[in-house]
């Protein structure tokens, strides 16, 4: 009998090389507890929204570049919106992955409950944590969510040596303030699980979702960090890989 749990998906990418090793296919899911200033993907924050599909449809699709997975070391990836909120279905997913040997990564903010996600994450071969800021105010003014869940969320992994890399969004007069960067660093410091810092320049693509559904894109007036400027976070947000 076919497995039957549903999802609901924004839309797939089937070569995807930046969202964890390799090649992947990425899937991004609908819902999203955080209201980030600077989204790209604002149509995925609807948990009613997209498309809903089975685990065996999205599998079956999966399947199709399994050998473009083991050539690169690549693998799937599920992001979102915010993964975490379909555990079920993703859990689901991952489990039909494992079973045919396919690499998996969760893209996730982090604001999620760890004790509930278990099963996930014990399916989960590498977590891509969104570390957004480091400031408790700052962070709840970009997102609209506090920090504590996170944290705790962080410590569930580093307990459970489940691999992570960290990405974090440059945003000039958001993100890029010494004090946050080497806060953040410190922050890093403190896990033996973390393998990597990512560095993601900030960019207005995502403006013209916003713009689609009438909503105020407060960041317009936001430059893309320069290479420099990106290359400095890289090396503050790095320092605490080596501590």
């Amino acid at each position: 009998m076919k497995n039957q749990i549903k999802g609901r998906i924004s839309s797939v990418e089937t070569f995807g090389t930046v969202d964890g090793p390799g090649i992947r296919f990425i899937v991004f899911l609908q819902g999203c507890p955080l209201r980030c200033l600077y989204c790209h993907n604002r149509d995925t924050w609807d948990p009613k929204g997209g498309k809903e599909t089975t685990v065996d449809e999205i599998f079956n699709e999966i399947l199709k570049y399994k050998d473009y997975f083991r050539f690169s070391g690549g693998g799937v990836t599920v992001s979102g919106g915010e993964p975490t909120m379909q555990a079920e279905f993703v859990a689901e997913l991952f489990k039909r992955c494992k079973e045919h040997g396919i690499n998996t990564a969760l893209d996730t903010s982090g604001f999620a409950d760890a004790q509930q996600l278990e099963s996930l994450l014990s399916l989960t071969d590498l977590v891509l944590l969104d570390i957004k800021q480091i400031d408790e105010q700052k962070h709840k003014n970009l997102t609209g969510v506090g920090l504590e869940k996170i944290h705790r969320f962080t410590d569930y992994l580093n307990d459970k040596k489940i691999p992570v890399w960290i990405r974090y969004v440059l945003v000039p007069g958001y993100t890029d303030d010494i004090k946050d960067l080497k806060g953040a660093s410190n922050f890093i410091a403190r896990y033996e699980n973390i393998q990597k810092v990512e560095v993601l320049p900030y960019h207005s693509m995502g403006q013209c979702k916003w713009d689609e559904l009438g909503d105020e894109y407060k960041l317009k007036e936001v430059q893309t960090p320069s290479q420099e400027e990106v290359d400095r976070a890289q090396e503050i947000l790095s320092e605490g890989l080596n501590k």
